[in-house]
């Protein structure tokens, strides 16, 4: 019988992960896998890329468990290795900005998932996020990483700004920019 608490902060799972016990990252892995895998693939040109990425980021949360210590959330530290394993997979295959995955159907599909299954409503919705989409891949990298980042990873301005290294009032400004922009675009399509 378990009797440690299933609704643990993630700084405790992880802590738990640290003496051993593998379901604590079986928890923290079921929490964050869906906003990490997609913050990932919406910066990949390939499903294949943004699944290794996806695999190394993890890969790198197990190595890391010995050393790991709790100076901000979790998913913070989450987010902060992503962006860091995709700006050394930029750096290694020579792109310099982030760039969109690929906006082929069944991706598309992927990331936004209808929340009906009347085929009128199913359609009107994946127009709606084939347009989201085709919107957020044409903002510039900073933005639409911020963007990616509060949405996906559910961050804050501030834990924003530690993930990527810059200053609040960037990482404030990138989102604000992003949001407007996304606004103003998605108001002419609809």
């Amino acid at each position: 019988m378990d009797l440690k608490p299933k609704n643990d902060d993630d700084e405790s799972l992880m802590q738990r992960y640290q003496s051993g016990d593998a379901g604590a990252f079986d928890e923290l892995y079921s929490r964050h896998r869906g906003g990490l895998y997609r913050f990932i693939a919406r910066q990949c040109r390939s499903r294949d890329e943004a699944e290794e990425l996806f695999q190394e980021v993890w890969m790198n949360v197990i190595q890391s468990r010995e050393v790991y210590r709790v100076e901000a959330k979790f998913r913070t530290w989450l987010f902060t290795l992503a962006h860091h394993r995709l700006m050394d997979f930029f750096r290694r295959h020579k792109r310099g900005d982030l760039v969109a995955f690929d906006d082929d159907e069944e991706s598309a599909n992927n990331v936004i998932a209808s929340r009906v299954d009347e085929p009128e409503i199913r359609a009107e919705s994946q127009q709606q996020g084939d347009a989201i989409l085709r919107e957020l891949d044409a903002l510039p990298a900073p933005q639409r990483e911020a963007f990616l980042l509060y949405e996906e990873g559910g961050m804050s301005i501030e834990e924003i700004a530690h993930s990527t290294g810059v200053t609040f009032e960037a990482a404030k400004s990138r989102l604000r920019y992003a949001i407007a922009r996304l606004r103003e675009r998605l108001k002419e399509i609809a």
